[in-house]
């Protein structure tokens, strides 16, 4: 492993991944393993994920069932994505 890369894992062991990435072993296996269109995931489809991901945070935060940091740092981050600052990031 290069220092490009790092090493990930989940519950099927270790994958590697370029350094600046933010997605884990699932997809770097999916990438590896299936032929893909080559065309970029659709920016609307992306907001929408985000933008969900927001609301559960929300919900999930309000019912105490996330701390308020984790919640802060999960609204913070689909903000980011709903904005379209990490679009690159969904191969």
């Amino acid at each position: 492993m290069s220092g490009k890369e790092r090493e990930v894992r989940d519950t099927m062991g270790a994958m590697h991944v370029p350094a600046g990435v933010y997605y884990g072993a699932q997809t770097a296996r999916a990438l590896a393993n299936f032929r893909l269109t080559g065309r970029p995931v659709h920016p609307e489809l992306i907001r929408g994920l985000a933008a969900v991901k927001w609301a559960a945070a929300r919900a999930n935060g309000r019912l105490g069932l996330l701390s308020e940091e984790r919640c802060r740092a999960i609204e913070a981050a689909a903000r980011e994505v709903f904005d379209g600052r990490l679009h690159e990031q969904f191969v």
